[in-house]
């Protein structure tokens, strides 16, 4: 799944570059997304050597490149410049976030853009296979909550014996992981449940198999 955000900037129209867009919604860890920039000449000149720069990018947005260059803009013109980006699992969900283009004329002009984000909440409950798998003594356990919810994560023998529970707390949708040690315990399976519980009482469970070895 992927998005296109397509917004203006007009170039000599100070008042319509200092208000910030609507909140665009991203989906969740998701891949090939682009931002479109139309670039407007209001001019009766034409512009050359016009770059557009992205920047206060958080670190959970990977943009294949922060700059775009528009070669020949004329006037009463309308180019656009475009980003390519993905949004990475840690990105905070529900959480607004702005990115702001600088738009650099060849004359030393610059006008600003400033484009509100936030990340949507994935869209289903999943529990991940630990990694690595096998381990020795610690793995990563991870896994995503559609919403928010009380979780549950707990670790059991094959007698069905709980020997850990590394997670019980309220969280908030999105992308979770936690460091597990098992350097107490002796080599073998171990069943990883993950539950939660959401406000409205709706409650998931999901296992995973871990094989510790020493």
């Amino acid at each position: 799944m992927r998005i296109t955000i397509c917004v203006a900037v007009a170039l000599g129209v100070v008042a319509s570059l200092l208000h910030a867009q609507s909140i665009h919604q991203l989906p969740f860890a998701s891949q090939a997304n682009r931002i479109e920039l139309a670039v407007a000449n209001m001019g009766e000149v034409p512009m050359t050597s016009i770059s557009v720069v992205a920047t206060n990018i958080p670190p959970w947005l990977e943009f294949s490149a922060r700059q775009a260059t528009i070669t020949n803009l004329p006037a009463r013109g309308e180019l656009p410049a475009l980003f390519s980006f993905n949004v990475d699992k840690s990105a905070p969900v529900g959480t607004s976030h702005t990115l702001t283009f600088l738009i650099k004329s060849s004359s030393g002009e610059i006008w600003t853009k400033e484009i509100a984000v936030s990340v949507s909440a994935p869209m289903t409950f999943e529990l991940f296979q630990n990694y690595p798998n096998p381990f020795n003594p610690s793995t990563t356990i991870s896994y995503q909550l559609p919403e928010p919810a009380r979780v549950s994560l707990s670790i059991f023998n094959l007698l069905g014996q709980l020997v850990d529970r590394p997670v019980e707390s309220d969280q908030n949708a999105g992308y979770h992981e936690v460091s597990w040690n098992a350097g107490r315990l002796s080599s073998g399976l171990y069943l990883c449940e993950l539950e939660t519980k959401t406000p409205a009482a709706k409650t998931h469970i999901a296992r995973k198999t871990m094989l510790l070895l020493k």
